[in-house]
């Protein structure tokens, strides 16, 4: 019998508390316990140890190298956004008061970036200061359109963050 045997062994206050004690599995006397499982308790505790740090070693390395292929993400753009210059300068053309949504869209996906940023970058950067109101910020948004008219809509609104980033410098 294999199985761990528990008995009540020790003294009658051990006995009354329920106190239970293991007794050793049945084995066979004749063979030393390290000739039965192949190793000493040193030897088994150091196989332990180097498969620990093998194991931390392959999931560090794996790690660094999903980075090392990391490509940048990608997220579809939708709403006004997603439009592409040359057809936010066609709607603009044909409806001058959607310029007022185009705008509002490229503060909310401005917003988003700053939101997005780390702590401590671009920290307190003002989306609308008074050296770059909203005319001007809708001014850039239809310079860069018409200058760039295979690009999206989404592409003139980072440029526009990014001109608000160099704006917050000065």
């Amino acid at each position: 019998m294999n199985a761990l045997r528990l008995g009540h062994v020790g003294t009658s206050k051990q006995r009354w508390l329920g106190v239970m004690k293991a007794v050793e599995p049945d084995r066979d006397e004749s063979r030393p316990i390290n000739q039965i499982f192949g190793r000493t308790p040193d030897q088994g505790l150091l196989r332990l140890l180097l498969v620990l740090i093998a194991s931390s070693v392959v999931l560090i390395a794996g790690d660094g190298r999903r980075e090392i292929r990391a490509e940048p993400q990608t997220a579809k753009i939708v709403g006004l956004g997603a439009a592409t210059c040359l057809q936010f300068n066609e709607d603009i053309r044909l409806n001058p008061s959607v310029q007022r949504d185009y705008l509002a869209w490229g503060q909310g996906y401005m917003s988003g970036i700053l939101v997005g940023r780390p702590p401590g970058v671009d920290q307190g950067l003002d989306l609308n200061p008074p050296t770059f109101d909203m005319i001007n910020q809708l001014h850039f948004l239809r310079d860069c359109c018409a200058e760039n008219t295979s690009a999206n809509f989404a592409d003139a609104a980072e440029a526009l963050y990014k001109r608000l980033r160099r704006e917050g410098k000065t």
